[in-house]
């Protein structure tokens, strides 16, 4: 597992939720855990996000660095998620983690899953 520049995932973390993640991250008081973003087949369109801390180091994996806090790609899918943006929301509406892909041509109605 490398530490390159931000620009070597070709996914880009804002600052609100870098630190909304470190702040997770320190309240649990972990600092050798990474935030993953991974394509899996699945959903009604095809394929599902999943964003999770991982604490694995996989073969080809690309690691960003944002605010302290280690974003990590596999290389699977990596072409998947090239230009996507993942911030995070606090309204009264919804809050958590947000994915924007625009290599994403289409998704549920529920969200969920893209193609």
């Amino acid at each position: 597992m490398t530490v390159e520049n931000e620009t070597d995932t070709g996914v880009l973390l804002t600052d609100t939720a870098a630190a909304k993640a470190k702040a997770l991250l320190d309240q649990e008081g972990r600092d050798d855990l990474a935030l993953r973003i991974a394509v899996q087949p699945g959903g009604c369109a095809g394929l599902r996000y999943q964003l999770f801390f991982d604490d694995r180091s996989l073969d080809g994996d690309v690691i960003s660095n944002f605010g302290g806090v280690k974003l990590a790609v596999d290389r699977m899918s990596a072409p998947y998620v090239q230009g996507a943006t993942i911030d995070f929301v606090d309204s009264i509406e919804k809050q958590g983690f947000t994915i924007d892909n625009p290599q994403a041509t289409g998704s549920c109605a529920c969200g969920d899953s893209f193609n």
